[in-house]
């Protein structure tokens, strides 16, 4: 493939990403969703019981941008919960995961499996290292997370973008703290706009994709049946 096919179809991806972010955001404000609704397991899909899942959602996203996940996981008779507390999810990952170690002790949630997306995977494995002293969290799915951070975060002021500068402190703690790393498992695209080092984590489960994007894979087949797959504890697509 020529070096100028190369970046015309990189250059579609990027488009198709912010028109699928634009839409799914869209569909947030338009489309109420009680998140209670997905809590309540779907037993007639589950021949046995299944892990809680806890839905981590990226840097400026609601839960609702997670939908397609959500229905998926509750269709397959997982009990979903969403931290509504995260709000737009412009908080630093430390206090967002303080938010979310407070709703797993409120809620009495224990073996629970955490599906992230970008910036929810940040918080997810802080959450294991730092404020989940009894173990509640089993173990992690994350899509598209900057876990060595993104070299793009250096060209926004906004603070809660800048924090993914791979120079960020937090961001190279958790680099360096390996020993959930082989509970986690790390889902990426062929080619992601905003994380151009990838998401591979050393030590982890990790799952390359054909297709690609960072917000629009979420809605992709190929990531949705990646995700119900190690969800089921059937192992790596």
């Amino acid at each position: 493939m020529s070096r100028l096919t190369g970046l015309v179809r990189n250059g579609w991806s990027w488009a198709l990403d912010y028109l699928y972010v634009g839409l799914r955001q869209a569909q947030g404000f338009v489309r109420r969703v009680d998140p209670a609704t997905y809590r309540d397991p779907d037993t007639a899909a589950a021949s046995t019981s299944v892990a809680p899942v806890l839905l981590l959602p990226g840097v400026y996203e609601r839960w609702q941008f997670m939908l397609p996940l959500a229905e998926l996981l509750h269709g397959r008779g997982h009990p979903v919960h969403v931290v509504t507390g995260l709000r737009w999810n412009t908080a630093s990952v430390p206090a967002s995961a303080a938010v979310v170690g407070t709703y797993l002790r409120e809620q009495d949630l224990r073996d629970v499996l955490v599906v992230a997306h970008s910036k929810g995977g940040l918080i997810g494995k802080y959450a294991m290292l730092h404020e989940d002293p009894d173990g509640r969290i089993d173990r992690m799915i994350a899509v598209a997370t900057p876990f060595g951070g993104s070299v793009y975060a250096r060209l926004f002021l906004l603070p809660a973008i800048r924090a993914f500068s791979p120079a960020d402190p937090t961001v190279r703690s958790l680099a360096e703290q390996l020993e959930v790393n082989r509970r986690i498992t790390s889902i990426w695209g062929a080619f992601d706009p905003h994380i151009p080092g990838g998401s591979r984590l050393e030590g982890a489960t990790n799952v390359p994709l054909r297709t690609s994007g960072h917000f629009r894979i979420i809605g992709q087949r190929e990531l949705l049946d990646a995700v119900a797959s190690v969800a089921a504890g059937d192992g790596s697509p």
